[in-house]
């Protein structure tokens, strides 16, 4: 006794006595569930691959008798394809002729060309779009020019009256 309560000696617990496993009962068991478990993963991986690939077919069946319905009862709509009208956007010859050629020197808004991003050099040949000011070597102006009728840079739209001879104060550029 320790102060004034009773300990009783430790005696661990005895071991309970174990079943006898049924080892033929269990085997069986587990061999059937896993012929069932095996079935059924044959099944949804078939089902898996043939209701898409079934579907799909389907869909496609319909989409040719609905296309052989309409070309053999001729159903077809007449639908006539759009036809881009032939415009010419660029400027002419003579127009590109009338825009001003100056020097890379001469040059305000800058040294690059924006068509071929290169340097413009102070002694190359440079074109200067009316109204904006903006300058590019003489070739790429007059290729982008003879194809568009924008300035590549700020895209103000050239019209006839831009360099038809006005002076610098009515150019509505």
């Amino acid at each position: 006794m320790r102060h004034g309560v009773y300990c009783a000696p430790f005696t661990p617990p005895s071991p309970s006595p174990s079943p006898t496993p049924l080892i033929t009962t269990t085997h069986t068991l587990n061999n059937s569930t896993a012929n069932i478990n095996n079935s059924n993963m044959l099944v949804s991986v078939f089902l898996a691959l043939f209701l898409p690939c079934a579907g799909m077919s389907a869909v496609f069946i319909v989409y040719i008798c609905l296309l052989w319905y309409a070309t053999n009862t001729g159903h077809l709509p007449d639908v006539s394809l759009p036809v881009k009208p032939a415009t010419h956007k660029g400027l002419s010859p003579s127009e590109l002729d009338k825009l001003p050629k100056v020097t890379g020197k001469d040059l305000v808004l800058g040294m690059e060309c924006a068509v071929c991003l290169d340097d413009i050099e102070a002694e190359q040949p440079a074109r200067l779009v009316p109204g904006c000011n903006h300058g590019f070597h003489l070739e790429c102006a007059d290729t982008w020019l003879s194809k568009h009728s924008v300035c590549p840079v700020c895209r103000a739209k050239l019209d006839d009256h831009c360099f038809g001879g006005a002076n610098s104060d009515d150019n509505p550029c």
